[in-house]
């Protein structure tokens, strides 16, 4: 059974549709990219999964049941935690302030320590720093708390948009590995980013987003070799 389903998925913005027709499947476990150039509507999609932006049309299913009528916070307590594009941290409170601001209701309050634990031993770095301030922290520590502040939710689903934007290339790699020891120990990840090969060489299975719509889907090494996807893409 997946984890998460999308079926012809519409939503937009005013009198806009801005994605139209979206079906994309997440199993548990499973690593999946969403992927497309800037304006294809990939945030829009995470919108619509997280609760931020109503539905059309289409159903958004969880574990099975549609929750359509589900508002953001509820969709996180049921184990559906995103980083967002900009991070939206509180700059002027500490890593650690930032990270126990998440868990704050049910399972996530009741393991908290757990969580905060499980967090630094993937981030270290968050461990040498958890009372500074987050606003003074680099780019790509404040990556590791927007990533780590979901966590302390205690997600079935991590949901990633752009996670690589505006990093530098070694700080990239660092994330991306945490994020492929997050994959083995079972959580499901779905990665929303413009960088494609990146984004193919770190998934199993990915969606190509170009104007609102899917126009190739398949495992992420047989896309990274499909010639139109790289002609597109990857500049070949």
């Amino acid at each position: 059974m997946s984890a998460l389903r999308l079926k012809d998925v519409c939503t937009g913005y005013g009198h806009i549709n801005v994605v139209r027709g979206i079906d994309l499947d997440i199993g548990s476990g499973q690593r999946v990219a969403l992927v497309g150039s800037n304006g294809a509507g990939k945030s829009t999609i995470v919108r619509a999964i997280n609760g931020l932006l109503p539905l059309r049309d289409g159903r958004v299913e969880w574990d099975g049941a549609s929750i359509g009528s589900l508002g953001a916070s509820q969709r996180t307590r049921a184990g559906i935690a995103t980083v967002p594009e900009g991070r939206l941290l509180f700059p002027e409170c500490t890593v650690l302030e930032n990270l126990i601001a998440a868990a704050t209701f049910g399972d996530a309050k009741v393991h908290r320590a757990q969580s905060l634990e499980t967090v630094f031993e993937l981030f270290p770095r968050l461990r040498e720093r958890a009372k500074q301030m987050t606003g003074t922290l680099s780019g790509g520590e404040q990556q590791m708390v927007a990533i780590g502040r979901a966590l302390m939710t205690r997600p079935k689903l991590l949901i990633l948009d752009e996670p690589s934007i505006g990093l530098a290339p070694k700080v990239v790699g660092e994330i991306f590995d945490v994020l492929g020891r997050l994959a083995k120990s079972g959580f499901s990840l779905l990665l929303v980013e413009q960088n494609v090969q990146l984004s193919l060489r770190s998934t199993d299975y990915a969606y190509v987003l170009r104007q609102g719509q899917i126009v190739f889907s398949g495992e992420s090494g047989a896309l990274l070799d499909h010639p139109e996807v790289r002609r597109a893409y990857l500049g070949d």
